[in-house]
């Protein structure tokens, strides 16, 4: 990435999108410290991240990326890893939060069913909305997710896509994002091609402007 520059506003949705291999989730990775970067600085609330113990700054960050880890434990203790000694009723109220108790409902001992390894019980919009819930249960101020909703069916999406509205309110949010439809409510957008900016704006401006964004749009709307 060369320089890369753009602010992801306190309380806003900032979508990042682009083609594959333009830098979307190198950017995401380096905002949470997962990487450091070799020139230029990451800065939350004004704080160079390189100053600050990685384990204390993730603690700001609550991220859900499309590859879930869950564990061959319960659906409760799943969602409770968000928060150490969260109480069942805390754990029970993001879940709902989530859209869990609709498929929770139906196994066998509900919120204390064992999942499996990786949660091979389940189908992959109801891991993805374990994972959310337990972002909800850690409540961090910044939210990073790199498109939660990109490989699931229709029925499963509108369900995540609701929990995702939940968890998202009044933070800041960094979304990798693969399809339009899911940037449309974002108040920035910042196109990434070949590891640089090659766009940023409202999608208002962007669609106006008749560049990449807006073409991007065009063809999701024409395959759809």
């Amino acid at each position: 990435m060369d320089g890369v520059s753009f602010t992801a506003k306190q309380g806003e949705v900032t979508a990042l999108i682009g083609e594959s291999g333009g830098g979307k989730s190198t950017a995401a990775k380096l905002a949470a410290r997962f990487w450091d970067v070799n020139k230029g600085t990451v800065t939350v609330g004004g704080v160079d991240v390189k100053t600050v113990d990685p384990e204390e700054l993730l603690k700001a960050y609550s991220i859900v990326f499309q590859d879930v880890t869950l564990f061959n434990n319960t659906v409760m203790e799943n969602i409770r890893i968000g928060k150490v000694g969260a109480t069942d009723e805390e754990v029970l109220r993001v879940a709902r939060q989530a859209q869990c108790d609709e498929f929770v409902e139906k196994l066998p001992n509900g919120y204390n069913t064992v999942i499996g390894e990786n949660g091979s019980m389940l189908s992959g919009g109801e891991r993805q909305r374990i994972s959310i819930a337990r972002a909800m249960l850690k409540d961090a101020p910044i939210v990073i997710m790199d498109e939660a909703t990109a490989s699931l069916d229709a029925e499963n999406e509108t369900e995540v896509q609701r929990a995702l509205s939940a968890l998202i309110q009044n933070k800041t949010v960094l979304i990798i994002a693969h399809r339009m439809r899911t940037v449309d409510g974002a108040e920035k957008i910042v196109v990434l091609q070949g590891g640089k900016v090659a766009e940023q704006g409202t999608p208002k401006e962007l669609k106006a402007k008749g560049g990449i964004y807006a073409k991007m749009l065009e063809l999701q709307s024409t395959g759809a």
